[in-house]
This record gives structure tokens, sequence and C-alpha cells, in this order.
């Protein structure tokens, strides 16, 4: 049997086998794969030969003189095709964008021009070369003397369909299922140029931070992801094992404890930007791998942290968005120095007639959210009784860049205390549109005492308990070796893509979000 038939059969026995492509689409176009073979051409050569991207060819044609020639090698996946007598229009589209490619019967000749016809396909990644020249409507195309098929697609993609509006080409895509274009994000990236424009934004975003912070003199690093012992947050680690060392490891839940050591050991200025691992609930903020910025910086409090993170959001967002106002859910989003600052007491007290600072015990703190009619959650701690307050009666409200500061020190147990009321520490929170960007504190520096606060944490919470924070050994050795004072910060870089790209939903601005398992 000829190769090609092996390699056809073998395309249908799969396909049938996962019972999932059977359809007649995708039958055709394995047939047109074998076709392309047995012309004795490969439909996934190893080489390109791309001189211009899309741009750049059309760039290269204007800039040429009236009567110069431009050849260009293009390459591309096929967007449309028009075919008109014995000619044919087609588009391509690069990382660049779009450019038309026009194919005449009597300039490739007969078995070509129908081998293209008939063997090729949109969403097949083609090559073409040809001489460039503007067409009687205006449009810069190549006429194409030669083509190549670079890559044969044998799923048709998710359906787009295309208009005209003001001479401009505009798809739709009928890809709008939210779970199949989370699961195969490929092609939901294939047939919607708008999700593309998301994570060119989270690039941007990204690059804007980064470039904020070296400017400032921090030192970019990286610390552990499998650690030891988890910490620098309150959540339930993933946990794994190592065989060779004969231990089990944790997915880190903040890279915190490490950057901290790094002050110890000399430098002043310290960011990280990574993946961080929860083993939480999924929801419309919340995933379970995410990534977070964490920077800390030598002989600063977390009033001079409040003052970074508000220039540096502004100058992120002005190197994005061109501006400092943008729209969030129907929402004008103005993040123009100062924010609001509110304590946190304060906060709650306004929102729910509740002064925590008056219950001291979670007995009594609990009977006083009973009395003002609010729900209190089963078996939580003061701390989480508090931060259930916040999270549900005053977040929602808060729609403009807003600080709340001065947090209770049972809910925080890594921060300095506040020199004026030894109940609260040197803690604040960011939000916009109703939800968390940020969290910085003023650090503790003090060994002894961290060590204090590690040992009550241990008594407070229960030994399954996913906030109890275990002690870090070696993290209290460095700090004994003398650890400067300072204020750290972490920032969700998901939460802030959400917010610049107008997305409601975590999994919009992650390029493969987890998801429960497909039931096939």
């Amino acid at each position: 049997m000829p190769c090609a038939e092996v390699l056809a059969q073998g395309a249908f026995y799969f396909w049938e086998r996962e019972g999932s492509m059977t359809d007649r689409l995708t039958q055709v176009r394995l047939q047109k794969l074998d076709r392309i073979r047995k012309e004795g051409l490969d439909p996934y050569p190893a080489r390109a030969s791309r001189s211009h991207t899309s741009i750049a060819a059309a760039e290269a044609f204007e800039a040429a003189a009236k009567d110069e020639e431009v050849r260009v090698t293009v390459a591309g996946r096929l967007r449309s095709i028009r075919e008109m007598g014995r000619t044919a229009f087609v588009h391509i589209e690069d990382n660049d964008g779009r450019l038309q490619l026009y194919l005449r019967e009597d300039e490739l000749g007969l078995d070509k021009f129908d081998l293209f016809l008939e063997a090729f396909d949109l969403g097949d990644f083609i090559q073409a070369e040809g001489e460039m020249f503007r067409t009687r409507t205006g449009e810069v195309t190549v006429r194409v003397e030669s083509f190549l098929m670079l890559s044969k697609a044998i799923y048709p993609l998710p359906a787009v369909k295309e208009e005209v509006v003001n001479d401009e080409i505009v798809i739709h895509s009928a890809f709008d299922n939210p779970e199949a274009r989370y699961r195969e994000r490929y092609a939901d990236l294939a047939v919607n140029p708008e999700i593309r424009d998301v994570f060119r934004t989270r690039a941007r975003i990204i690059d804007a931070l980064r470039q904020y912070l070296n400017n400032l003199g921090f030192l970019e690093v990286e610390t552990p992801v499998l650690q030891t012992i988890y910490g620098g947050a309150a959540a339930e680690p993933f946990v794994t094992h190592h065989n060779q060392l004969h231990r089990d490891l944790y997915l880190r839940i903040s890279f915190e404890l490490y950057l901290k050591r790094l002050l110890v050991g000399g430098f002043e200025r310290v960011y990280e930007i990574g993946k961080d691992f929860r083993n939480e609930g999924v929801d419309r903020i919340h995933q379970p791998e995410f990534t977070q910025l964490e920077f800390y910086m030598a002989y600063a409090d977390y009033r001079v942290v409040m003052d970074v993170t508000e220039d540096m959001i502004t100058y992120t967002v002005e190197e994005v968005l061109g501006g400092t106002q943008f729209e969030y859910q129907g929402q004008t989003i103005d993040v123009t120095p100062p924010w609001g600052r509110i304590e946190l007491r304060a906060a709650i007290a306004e929102q729910t007639g509740i002064d925590y600072a008056e219950h001291k015990s979670e007995k009594a703190l609990r009977k006083a959210i009973l009395k003002a009619g609010i729900e209190a959650p089963e078996e939580a701690s003061r701390g989480k009784l508090i931060e259930h307050l916040l999270d549900h009666h005053v977040v929602p409200e808060i729609i403009q860049p807003t600080f709340l500061y001065d947090y209770p020190r049972d809910i925080s147990p890594l921060v300095k205390a506040n020199p004026d009321n030894p109940e609260s520490v040197e803690r604040f929170e960011g939000f916009v549109a109703g939800m968390e960007i940020c969290n910085a504190f003023t650090e503790l520096n003090d060994p002894l005492e961290q060590e204090q606060r590690f040992l009550e944490m241990g008594r407070t919470y229960e030994e399954d308990d996913v906030n109890r924070h275990p002690l870090d050994e070696d993290y209290l050795r460095a700090m004994r070796y003398g650890m400067p004072p300072n204020g750290g910060f972490g920032m969700g870089i998901d939460r802030l893509t959400m917010l610049l790209t107008d997305r409601p939903f975590i999994r919009e601005v992650i390029l493969f979000p987890h998801l429960r398992a497909k039931e096939y």
C-alpha cells in the first residue's frame, strides 16, 4: 500500500477511535491531505522561506518607486478564498495582519491552480511568492507565481463569518461557548483576534511593571517554586514528593519568605514575577495557578510602599492604555493619584455598623455580627470573621482605586505592629472595581517576635487548618543574622489584566486556565 494511503487510513482510524472527529469536513480534509501527498508534495515541510511579514510587504511596496518591482515571499494562515472564474483572491493572516494574494490559472498553470482550489482550505498555513501590485480597488496584493503548503489543517477552525464594514473585513466568530474556548484556547486564539489582543496587553502590562521597578533600582530574581516549607500567605498548598531526597515538597503559595532572605543577604530592592499555586476554590477571580508580582524594599514602610504602588500602577496604565482612565464593566475607573485611603476599622464600621476593635474575642465579634443581622461563617476565628465582613460588605462597594490600611494583628502574622496601636499592624490592601488587586506590609524584622507570631498562629489554628502558618526555622535563622527594616508588596497580574482588558473572569486572561475534567 502506498505510504500516503497508509497515512490517510491511519488518520481515519485514529479519529474514528477518538469518536470526536468523524464528521464529513474532517474526512474531506484527510482526503485532500492524501491528494497533496500523491502529488509528491510534503504537506508539512521542515522549512519555510518567508522574506516579509504582511505589514513589511505592504510597507516595502508603498516605499518603492512607481515602476520598481517588489518581490516578496509571504506566509500565513488562509483566512478567505474567493474564486472568480479562473482566478482567485485569497487572504492570509500572520502575526502582523492580513494580506491579499491573487492567483491566476494562466500564471500558475492548470494543474497548480486546480490543486490550490481543490486541496487547500481555510485554516491551512501556506507560503506564496510573487510580485506586489495594487488592485483596481486599491488593495495592496501579491500576484502569486508559486505557492507551497506549510501545514495542512485537519480540523476546520470553528465557524467564522466575515463581513465588509466601511471597506474593512470584520470577522465574527461562532466559537462563543466560554468553556469550549477555554478548553481549546488555541482555536479561540485562531478565530478571535480580540482574544489575541488580550494577551498582547497582558505582555505589555508585565513589561511596564518590570520597566518601572528596574528604573527604581530593583533587582529581578528567581526563588524556588518547590519549597520544603510553604509560607508567606494563608493558603492550602499543593504537595508533591521528591523520590531521591525522600521528602515532601510544596508548590509555593508566595515568594515572600525567600525574597526577604535576600534582604538579609544584602540586596536592598528585589522583585519577582512568577507563578504561585494555591489548592483553593475556583471562581470569578481565583485560579489555583496564578501570576504574582512581589517586591521588597529595604528602609521603606507601608506608607512608602503605598506611594510606590500608586505610582507604579498609574505608570503601567499610562504605558499600556495611553491614559489614566479606562472602562471596566460599565464603570469608568481613574487611577490618577492620590487614591482613596481609609482605615480598615472605619471602612467596616461604615458599611456594617460594627467596630471590631470593641469585640476582642471571636465569641464577642460573632455575637455583634449576628445582632447586626449579618451571617457569620461557622467555626471562623476572629480574624476570619473580620475578613468576612471586609469581603462581603466593604470590597463590593469600592469602585475607584482605594487603599484600606491598618489590619488586625491576628490575620497578619508577618507584619510589623502599629506603634500607635499594638492590636493592629501596618498593612494595606488596594481595591479597584470591587476587587482586591494588591496587598502590602511594613515587614516584621524582629526574629524573636516573628517566632512568637509563628507559635501564636500554631495555637490559634487547628493542625489541619489551611490558615495555620508553619514555623519556618530556616527563615528565622536568616532573620537572626539581621534583616533591615523593609516594606513588601504583592499583586496579582491576572487581576490587573482583567481590569485593563475589561474582562469579568480571571479565566479570560489566563491562556490555559484550569477547568473540571471534561466528560466525553
